[in-house]
């Protein structure tokens, strides 16, 4: 006993029953903690994963499957991730119209937000694929427009013009315009490559890059920037407006010149 009195008045033995309390506690939380965080978000993940094969075997099953393994009709979704989702369902181009043309065009979006992640959590739950970006990821906070200007005159304007207006492609095909078109929508494009466009993964544009290129099409859609060379023609290329001036400024010299040697002639007749 005397022993033990005498370690409670050590002068470090309130310091070791603290550390020791807080050692405790320190874990107790960690083991409880972080495992409740998790099982609640598996359960949150589970439940949208079921959710979304609801939505999948209505709106989805009929093309694409009932496993999402494809068919004649649609191509297999496993692998593509939650990004295609996302872009495909949330442009309205997927459920596609019965009748095809060359492309699925964009068109009225009828899921919502919280059932295109349903869906997505299912798509991604077949096979590990690109997933949905953050805003982080797409916002205009630290990119660089110049450089987004020459990565998408180098990579993207052959097709979709080089301010994105869109253009024509071969057999009906077409790029669309990039106009009004969601950051979100254009960053999963880039990385899942729809219809005829091509993938564009880390690997090939970072993820810096792609926030470039999405700054200067936001600074070229003709709501940031004014046309400080006069008139843009609809910004539809230089093909385009150099015809356009084959056209009328020539047309208009000729013009010109038709009218002042009728009037040398008639003066001359007087």
């Amino acid at each position: 006993m005397k022993k033990l009195s005498a370690r409670r008045r050590h002068p470090l033995a309130a310091v070791v029953v603290l550390l020791l309390a807080l050692a405790a506690t320190g874990g107790l939380f960690a083991w409880l903690a972080p495992a409740s965080q998790a099982k609640a978000d598996e359960t949150a993940q589970s439940l949208a994963i079921e959710e979304g094969k609801k939505l999948y075997a209505v709106g989805c099953a009929s093309c694409h499957g009932t496993g999402g393994q494809g068919s004649s009709d649609g191509p297999s979704l496993v692998g593509v991730g939650a990004a295609a989702v996302d872009f495909q369902v949330g442009t309205g181009r997927m459920p596609a119209a019965t009748s095809q043309g060359a492309q699925v065009p964009r068109k009225k979006v009828i899921y919502t937000q919280a059932q295109i992640d349903q869906l997505a959590a299912y798509i991604s739950s077949l096979g590990a694929g690109p997933s949905i970006p953050t805003e982080a990821q797409y916002g205009p906070e630290g990119a660089d427009i110049a450089k987004g200007g020459d990565l998408f005159r180098t990579n993207c304007a052959q097709c979709h013009n080089f301010t994105g207006k869109g253009g024509a492609l071969t057999n009906g095909k077409y790029a669309p315009t990039l106009e009004d078109v969601d950051p979100k929508h254009i960053y999963e494009a880039m990385q899942t490559g729809p219809q005829n466009m091509p993938s564009f993964p880390d690997t090939t544009l970072s993820e810096q890059n792609k926030k470039d290129i999405i700054a200067y099409l936001n600074a070229v859609d003709g709501k940031e920037t004014a046309s400080y060379g006069g008139l843009e023609l609809g910004g539809i290329g230089p093909v385009a407006e150099g015809l356009f001036g084959w056209i009328f400024g020539l047309g208009g010299l000729i013009a010109v010149a038709v009218w002042v040697a009728a009037r040398t002639a008639k003066a001359k007749k007087s």
